[in-house]
């Protein structure tokens, strides 16, 4: 992570220069005849994301020319790190500090490799962070998206409830937060009955995690994750093609604790809390069963149709939980629906949320950030698809329509009204390696829900 940046240029450090695709021309017309001539001959094409090696009259590199879309475009170096030649490089440009910041933290993420049961091919290329740049800043946000993607990627045999506990405590241990758990039949004693009926079939024990950080007279900032470290679909269970990437299916709360990573990092003036349920949808004989009625901590009754629509469950808990706090705001993230994948792909997650101006800042800071996602309206048209002739309510409808707002709707029965709340339904995984994205866990919406958690409370 922090071996693809330097923060000093050594010596040899070789010029990257980055030019703009729609000021090119003008550009080359500035350079000298070999440049010129090299580039001509060699046949580059003026597009974003190509590049040219050029070398020194003794055929060593001299420079790297880039051609990008624009200035501040975070992705535009992805690629770089595993494409060029093992060395150091340094931005050779005019660009303002913010736009080399952007630069150098796509550089940073499009070098990330998963290394825990593999050692990488080769060493990645390194680049000399610009003095005018915020180092420290850059730095948390590589981080954080590490810390995220190491836990999404990991199997579901090394991340289970247990270790996602052990991840979370040792989050909280780095920057001073306290950290609780329940576990086992300790959540009935609690009285999280949901989240322990999900989990109890397995031989690793749900659970509810919980890190408290910051002043408590500061405003209050509610983070939620759903931590089902493998989601067999229970007894609803899964074909092999759909369970096969399932020990992503604690991708929300691995974006909890990023985004939590981030706000400890920069010592925001808040008062944090985050729950992350936890647990493993397993099969065995005493697992739940469609038709079970469950009672959710809230009080409401819940008639099972699908054991696979677990996720909405476990979550129904903790956020009671959290909005018997009556939190600032309160944000969940969750790998919740294939039908959120349907409507938008698995770029892009999608949001529901019940506050106007929450919604507006959030889109705009998504916008900014180049960390995208969509708002998908929580329809109160279709929460009778919701119905149950014995429960209060259904954890799924029986039809194949709008299953990501109805699952949202779901989550709303248990969120108090007036407070703002925000709920992330995403992939929490790249199918593709892209530029500065390589295939495996990502941490979809964080860094733009971070940047409206800064803008909203100030900070670093």
């Amino acid at each position: 992570m922090s071996d693809s940046l330097l923060n000093d240029r050594p010596p040899g450090c070789i010029p990257l220069i980055a030019v703009v695709a729609s000021d090119f021309a003008a550009w080359l017309e500035r350079q000298d005849d070999f440049l010129r001539g090299w580039l001509h001959a060699t046949g580059f094409k003026v597009k974003p994301g190509r590049f040219k090696l050029v070398p020194s009259s003794d055929g060593t590199l001299k420079a790297v020319v880039v051609c990008i879309r624009r200035a501040d475009d975070l992705w535009a170096l992805g690629d770089l790190p595993a494409a060029l030649p093992e060395g150091a490089y340094y931005l050779d440009t005019a660009f303002e500090a913010r736009s080399l910041e952007r630069l150098a933290l796509g550089w940073a993420l499009g070098a990330y490799r998963f290394t825990r049961y593999k050692e990488p091919e080769r060493p990645m290329s390194r680049l000399a962070l610009d003095p005018t740049c915020d180092r420290d800043r850059i730095r948390r946000r590589v981080a954080a998206v590490s810390r995220v993607r190491d836990l999404i990627n990991t199997p579901a045999e090394d991340m289970m409830p247990e270790h996602l506990a052990e991840a979370m405590q040792t989050l909280g241990q780095q920057f001073g937060a306290s950290f609780q758990q329940l576990v086992g039949d300790e959540l009935l004693a609690g009285h999280y009955p949901v989240i322990h009926a999900v989990g109890r079939a397995s031989t690793h024990p749900p659970r509810l995690l919980d890190l408290r950080w910051g002043d408590p007279d500061r405003p209050k900032i509610t983070l939620l994750g759903k931590g089902i470290s493998f989601d067999t679909g229970g007894l609803d269970l899964k074909p092999s093609s759909a369970m096969r990437l399932m020990k992503k299916d604690m991708g929300g709360a691995a974006t909890a604790l990023g985004l939590a990573h981030l706000i400890m990092s920069a010592g925001l003036p808040l008062r944090l809390r985050v729950l992350v349920a936890a647990a493993d949808n397993a099969v065995s004989g005493n697992a739940f069963r469609p038709g079970d009625v469950l009672r959710s901590r809230q009080g409401s009754t819940i008639e099972i149709h699908n054991t696979d629509a677990e996720g909405r469950l476990v979550l129904c808990d903790a956020l009671a939980e959290a909005g018997s706090e009556r939190p600032d705001v309160l944000f969940d993230f969750a790998t919740l629906t294939g039908a959120a994948r349907v409507a938008l792909g698995t770029d892009i997650p999608a949001l529901f949320c019940n506050d106007e101006t929450l919604a507006a800042g959030l889109l705009a800071a998504s916008e900014q950030e180049q960390d995208p996602f969509w708002r998908l309206p929580l329809h109160e048209a279709y929460r009778d698809m919701l119905d149950s002739k014995i429960a209060d309510l259904a954890n799924a409808s029986e039809s194949s329509y709008a299953g990501a707002i109805t699952a949202a709707l779901f989550l709303k029965e248990f969120v108090p009204a007036g407070i703002p709340w925000a709920h992330f339904d995403l992939m929490a995984w790249n199918l593709k390696t892209q530029p500065g994205r390589p295939e495996g866990g990502e941490a979809m919406t964080m860094r733009a829900v971070f940047a409206w958690i800064e803008q909203r409370y100030g900070g670093g």
